[in-house]
């Protein structure tokens, strides 16, 4: 299992204490400092769908120019995320190629620590 998250984020540090809890082994990348992909990132939005995925409530995002924006749809969505990591909603958990959760919902936690 992958995880994906920054150090910072309030959210990921309790996915990942209740995933340290829970036993589940997992590899831990730092979005900011490792750095994501296009590549995972269009394969994260065809599997979670990148509405889902770009992070609107983000202080990123409010800071971005109206231009940047406006009419954003899924191929712009990556280019920004790509360019701000802290635009991807956090945690994005991989286990295995077809099974990606963004963000640490109950349905989340349910799927991924098997209650």
């Amino acid at each position: 299992m992958q995880f994906y998250g920054l150090k910072t984020c309030d959210t990921c540090r309790k996915a990942r204490k209740a995933l340290d809890e829970a036993g589940v082994e997992y590899t831990y990348k730092d979005v900011r400092a490792d750095g994501v992909t296009k590549a995972q990132l269009t394969k994260w939005a065809k599997v979670v769908g990148w509405e889902k995925l770009l992070n609107k409530s983000s202080t990123t995002w409010r800071g971005l120019a109206d231009a940047e924006k406006d009419g954003v749809n899924e191929k712009k969505a990556i280019a920004l995320m790509a360019e701000h990591s802290t635009l991807i909603k956090r945690p994005v958990i991989e286990n295995g190629p077809t099974q990606v959760f963004a963000g640490w919902s109950k349905d989340v936690q349910a799927v991924v620590l098997g209650s």
